[in-house]
């Protein structure tokens, strides 16, 4: 698959403008976006990664960020779901109305509060194709994880136990197609030699088989 230029927008969402990052390939099969977790952004190392190894799927992704500079100084805001997935609807709006991304499968990928974020926003939107979080949150969904649709994958560093439990919990209240995946010798940031490429291995295949379903099921 031949790199792609990434397209540098501003996506309005009432007074505010958040910073993106959009790259979709020729010939697309869907597109994935980003919702990063809290003191991350659309430049994050780690989903910059996983966003190419998607990227190279023949999968176009939009990374950006969820909440303005002077958002994110205030940390009541990073933990506010609601407000998260109300950005990330938005932004969802915002993207099925540029040229390159109509009509294409919509996957969400959540890190951290991203991921709870992610989840509370997919109930309301039943076209959301797949959901993948990396050493998320999906507990601070609360009461929207029973109503979620769309096939969920959660991936887990296994010496994250703190994390490997609430994602546990999390996973036992989804009625969803869902699966967990532990990452052997992964810490919370999948910095361990071999480990995020595994994340981005599991990303790829959950996306590819999920989106390509929710194409195919919207056009019969």
């Amino acid at each position: 698959m031949a790199s792609v230029k990434p397209n540098i927008s501003l996506i309005p969402i009432g007074r505010a403008k958040l910073e993106a990052l959009l790259e979709v390939p020729d010939g697309a099969k869907g597109i994935v976006l980003f919702a990063h977790g809290s003191g991350s952004s659309r430049l994050s190392p780690r989903n910059a990664y996983v966003a190419r190894v998607v990227r190279e799927a023949g999968i176009g992704t939009l990374l950006f960020d969820l909440l303005t500079e002077d958002e994110a100084s205030d940390r009541s805001n990073v933990f506010d779901i609601e407000f998260l997935a109300t950005r990330l609807k938005a932004a969802t709006d915002w993207i099925r109305h540029i040229g390159s991304a109509q009509g294409l499968g919509i996957g969400y990928f959540g890190a951290s509060t991203g991921a709870a974020a992610a989840l509370v926003a997919a109930t309301d939107d039943e076209t959301i194709g797949a959901i993948v979080s990396r050493g998320g949150r999906p507990d601070l969904a609360g009461p929207a994880l029973p109503k979620v649709k769309a096939p969920t994958l959660l991936i887990v560093g296994g010496e994250d136990t703190d994390v490997i439990e609430l994602n546990e919990e999390a996973y036992e209240r989804l009625t969803c197609k869902k699966e967990l995946r532990i990452v052997p010798g992964a810490t919370h940031l999948f910095e361990e030699p071999g480990t995020l490429e595994e994340v981005a291995r599991l990303a790829r295949d959950w996306f590819q088989l999920h989106l390509r379903k929710s194409v195919t099921e919207r056009r019969r």
